[in-house]
């Protein structure tokens, strides 16, 4: 990319000359993106190319014309294969992994109203440890289970995969057993070191996440990761996985653990949730909840994390179905690694990591978050 000496950062790329012409590959718009520490790339009809840095969507380039359909169409006939242009005609949208020289992308590709768009999630393909993330070691105790559910949760683009991928990492150097990760679509590629690493991607190598995960219990596991639990089939034979002797890593895009929880046993016909609540109390090892803050200095974003480690009171208000009351119970379980999302927002704040409005607006205790930050 010849043009790359010449970036800046701040607050779209600059370049030397006017206007900026539009580039002829998706290839050199990842390139830029990724040179750049964008975690997206939006090429879409009516709009100037855009990317997502630290959170924030913006164009690249300031000066930039828009692309037309006739540009979108032509970027994305330009490298989608003939198996996926006839899915994309066919069905309307493509999902998948792309990979070029430069890396790994989540692919989208979508036909709307104006032609079609294209979006691009830039995955890291540097696989960090828990450490180098800086997640609490006492996560580490919940890679260790022979047995058992362990939830990764939080909005889209919370840095789930990464944390999920460091999890099995951990498994894949500390023990030697057999993990199977079931994606949509692959994300980081993780090699076998301790453990047998088998890796599926749904829509490739399988028909659904259900499917995969009803053939992976025949493939003699010991660690199954789930990259999404989404519907009925799919979480019931997460649990029952979990149940019969395998660690079962899963996420789910809910915000904390009481949500995570009601979204889990919501899911179930109400004459079988009893006995679902009974299971997943006896199976749950824990919750971790995340979101990645903004921060203050505008240099990339901070992880704040809700944990929930599985005790005895957890499993008998689960139970109970009082999941409500799991705050308190969190509250005072700090001493064993717990930890509420609004104290983690807090932490953040004290130490000048983030701003007092990001804060507040993340808090589910609105009152508290407001004097504490000192916002009126």
């Amino acid at each position: 990319m010849s043009d790359s000496s010449q970036l800046a950062t701040e607050p779209g790329v600059e370049v030397t000359h006017e206007p900026h012409p539009l580039l002829a590959h998706v290839d050199l718009y990842l390139a830029i993106g990724k040179e750049h520490d964008a975690s997206d790339i939006h090429l879409s009809v009516n709009s100037p190319p855009m990317w997502r840095r630290y959170g924030v969507l913006q164009p690249i380039w300031d000066d930039a014309p828009v692309l037309s359909a006739q540009d979108t169409e032509r970027l994305a006939m330009g490298f989608l294969t003939a198996a996926q242009k006839h899915h994309l005609a066919d069905i309307g949208d493509v999902d998948f992994a792309y990979a070029n020289a430069q890396g790994r992308f989540r692919t989208s590709v979508v036909r709307q109203r104006l032609g079609l768009d294209l979006a691009f999630r830039i995955i890291s393909t540097n696989l960090r440890t828990m450490d180098e993330l800086g997640l609490p070691s006492v996560l580490k105790l919940l890679t260790q289970y022979h047995n058992g559910l362990v939830l990764v949760t939080g909005a889209v683009g919370s840095g789930k995969s990464t944390t999920l991928a460091a999890l099995i990492e951990e498994v894949n150097s500390s023990r030697h057993d057999h993990i199977i990760t079931l994606e949509d679509p692959i994300e980081y590629v993780i090699p076998s070191k301790g453990c047998h690493v088998t890796q599926r991607e749904v829509h490739t190598h399988t028909k659904s996440f259900a499917n995969a995960l009803r053939g992976a219990l025949r493939e003699d596991p010991d660690v199954i990761m789930v990259g999404e639990m989404r519907d009925l089939e799919t979480i019931s034979l997460a649990i029952t996985a979990s149940e019969t002797g395998h660690l079962v890593l899963g996420t789910l895009h809910t915000a904390n653990a009481a949500r995570t929880l009601d979204r889990v046993l919501d899911v179930f016909p109400v004459d079988q949730r009893d006995q679902i609540r009974i299971m997943v109390s006896e199976s749950l090892r824990g919750i971790i909840s995340q979101q990645l803050v903004p921060r203050a200095d505008g240099q990339g974003r901070a992880l704040a994390l809700e944990i929930l480690m599985n005790t005895p009171a957890v499993a008998n208000l689960i139970r109970e179905s009082r999941t409500f009351m799991l705050p308190g119970v969190i509250q005072t379980g700090k001493r064993l690694g717990m930890k509420l999302m609004d104290d983690s927002l807090i932490e953040l704040f004290q130490a000048g990591v983030i701003t007092g409005e990001e804060a507040l607006a993340r808090a589910e205790q609105k009152s508290m978050m407001k004097q504490i930050t000192g916002i009126a």
